[in-house]
């Protein structure tokens, strides 16, 4: 079981815009030192033995982070998720899938967004080392960086974490 301390707390900037996920430990510990004010308890307390805090679900910084746009890294995990488990050739939806490169790296294609597709074992054995047209296979969809919008971003604690929804989905 999860201790208390490591569950998952929404750190939103002082404009509310959703910054990253802490943990309760963190998060109190940005709350006791000012650093940042509690928006929603959702947990209860945490008790020490001699007081008892306030366990954060969400809370907001003090001071305004400026900080780059962020991007989603290129990942597998990424990479299936923006193709959303299904094949890019023949549209299978499944957990078993590979990474495919579109334009083979041993013809100058690269590992990047733009050349990287989640395909099922049978295509991506079938495509080999070859361009899609000379496997004769097409893609379903072009291959683009996904958005890092904050749904995107947070979208995987938003099932657990309902409470969030709301300043979540205003980014």
């Amino acid at each position: 079981m999860q201790s208390i301390l490591q569950l998952p707390v929404l750190v939103l900037n002082a404009n509310y815009e959703p910054l990253n996920v802490s943990s309760v430990r963190r998060a109190m510990g940005l709350v006791l030192h000012g650093k940042a004010e509690l928006v929603l308890n959702g947990r209860g307390v945490v008790r020490t033995p001699s007081d008892s805090f306030p366990c954060p679900s969400i809370i907001r910084l003090g001071c305004m982070v400026q900080r780059p746009r962020p991007r989603v890294k290129l990942t597998t995990r990424e990479v299936f998720r923006r193709d959303e488990h299904t094949c890019q050739y023949c549209g299978k939806r499944t957990h078993q899938l590979t990474i495919d490169h579109v334009m083979p790296r041993r013809y100058g294609g690269g590992h990047s967004w733009g050349n990287v597709v989640a395909a099922c074992a049978p295509c991506n054995r079938r495509k080999g080392g070859k361009v899609p047209s000379k496997a004769r296979m097409r893609l379903r969809r072009k291959p683009c960086e996904p958005r890092p919008t904050a749904s995107y971003r947070f979208g995987n604690y938003t099932a657990a974490h309902s409470n969030w929804q709301p300043f979540i989905d205003g980014w």
